[in-house]
């Protein structure tokens, strides 16, 4: 199959897909205080990337949209 015929995935089934990644990640590294502290970070910041983009699909105008991508 060529690249060509591959679907490719939507933006917010791709950003999904990276928000697990990113918990799969840390599931396998060492547990410290330190990377506790930053995987709470990650955690919460990987999943607000799709979050954001939901929401900016879901806005009104065209105005809204660019905002609210921006901050995606």
């Amino acid at each position: 199959m060529s690249n060509a015929d591959r679907k490719k995935p939507d933006l917010e089934e791709r950003t999904l897909t990276f928000a697990k990644s990113v918990r799969f990640f840390l599931y396998h590294i060492p547990k410290t205080f330190i990377s506790i502290e930053d995987a709470k970070q990650l955690v919460r910041s990987s999943g607000s990337v799709g979050a954001n983009y939901i929401e900016a699909n879901e806005c009104l105008s065209n105005r809204d949209f660019l905002y609210r991508i921006r901050i995606c």
